[in-house]
């Protein structure tokens, strides 16, 4: 369990302590974006690789066991997270630092819902894992995805609001980190439209396949049929 621990905080700090800090932007000023975002890369390439195989050997204790009808709604919560993160790659990011051309579009799509739904999509992933698993080993390797998701999305906001302050004032003003909340606040309006059948359609169907697929991948079905 100690080298898990370590690979998570290992994981969290790559992620959180550099990605989104003044850390990263005297880095870049030194070796340039580029060359940044490719060591990066490798980096964060490497800690997962750490990461899961500290998981895989790690000694656990079962903590709870969840029933069969909360497995249900841990399933069925995992298709807004599919949605989300297939409409957050289906258009240009307004949060991302350095694309002037998606920065300059108003936010569109799930981007009115909330400016991270990438980060949603895995905190969503991370929570059902961790409730659904109930052990220690999986509440430490799941939880290191849940805290970078979620601690990633004001750290992705400070990054723009330095670099970009123009970008960030009108950005922020239109759209919101929680889902919904510059909708319901009267900032923006949801567009059902934007997002589009095509992308909610991907998004189910990699649920649904993933779904089936889940016990021949990871040798555990999410819920008993």
């Amino acid at each position: 369990m100690n080298l898990l621990i370590v690979a998570a905080l290992i994981w969290i700090g790559v992620h959180v302590g550099l990605a989104g800090t003044r850390l990263r932007d005297r880095v870049v000023a030194r070796i340039g974006e580029g060359p940044f975002r490719a060591v990066f890369s490798l980096l964060s390439i490497v800690v997962i690789v750490f990461l899961v195989r500290a998981w895989s050997v790690s000694p656990t204790s079962l903590l709870w066991v969840v029933p069969n009808w909360v497995r249900w709604i841990l399933v069925a919560a995992m298709v807004p997270a599919f949605v989300l993160f297939v409409a957050s790659v289906s258009r240009p990011n307004p949060t991302m630092v350095g694309a002037p051309a998606a920065m300059a579009q108003p936010p569109r799509g799930m981007f009115r819902v909330t400016r991270h739904p990438m980060l949603w999509s895995f905190a969503i992933w991370a929570a059902v894992h961790v409730i659904g698993n109930g052990d220690t080993a999986s509440i430490v390797f799941f939880g290191a995805f849940l805290v970078t998701a979620l601690a990633g999305m004001p750290s992705i906001d400070a990054k723009l609001a330095r670099r970009n302050p123009a970008t960030w004032q009108a950005l922020s003003a239109a759209t919101s980190v929680l889902p919904f909340a510059a909708i319901v606040a009267g900032r923006n309006r949801f567009v059902l439209r934007e997002i589009g059948w095509v992308t909610s359609a991907i998004g189910v169907i990699a649920w649904a396949a993933l779904l089936w697929l889940h016990p021949f991948l990871f040798g555990v079905a999410p819920v008993g049929w």
